[in-house]
């Protein structure tokens, strides 16, 4: 089965790769996440991906556009349907590159996380996949989300400290006020 992998991150990438590896499938990345603030980050990241990748001999896809202004211009003020909206445009341009290039299935590595709505991820994925033709190759990775926080930093590979978005990135600095 030949399938794509959206990369949120290289940390969250780890783990999720090796399951599927495990389960004798070879992801090919996909990085696109335009939901990422400031631009630091947003490089951090991606270059973090693009080295591990490397170091892992996996193939990575790059849709390399830092979309602030455009994801700003669909969550609003970032109450209510902003992590929907940033699920929808990710997966949604994993789905189309996956239909467009000769993909059977996609998924994101967004499912390792425990802060993530899997439900709202499954769905969502789940439309696009119907969509396009595709299967949306959902699994539960979030029983080795901490053995693959472990393995990154054993890594030495770029560790944030926020999901991504400005929100998000707001969010965790109010709480260290509390």
């Amino acid at each position: 089965m030949k399938t794509l992998l959206h990369v949120c991150c290289a940390p969250c990438s780890v783990k999720c790769i090796e399951t599927l590896r495990e389960e004798r499938i070879e992801p090919i990345l996909f990085w696109y996440n335009p939901n990422i603030h400031p631009y630091t980050e947003y490089r951090n990241r991606r270059d973090a991906l693009t080295l591990y990748a490397k170091t892992i001999s996996a193939e990575l896809v790059m849709n390399d556009e830092y979309g602030l202004r455009s994801f700003l211009a669909h969550t609003g003020i970032g109450e209510g349907s902003r992590c929907g909206y940033c699920y929808r445009c990710r997966l949604e341009a994993a789905g189309i590159f996956a239909a467009e290039n000769g993909f059977d299935s996609f998924t994101t590595t967004l499912l390792i996380s425990p802060y993530q709505n899997h439900d709202l991820i499954r769905k969502t994925g789940e439309e696009i996949a119907a969509r396009y033709g595709l299967l949306f190759l959902y699994r539960d990775f979030r029983p080795r989300f901490r053995e693959g926080q472990q393995a990154a930093r054993e890594a030495g590979l770029y560790m944030q400290k926020y999901c991504g978005c400005i929100f998000s990135e707001e969010e965790r600095y109010l709480k260290k006020k509390d």
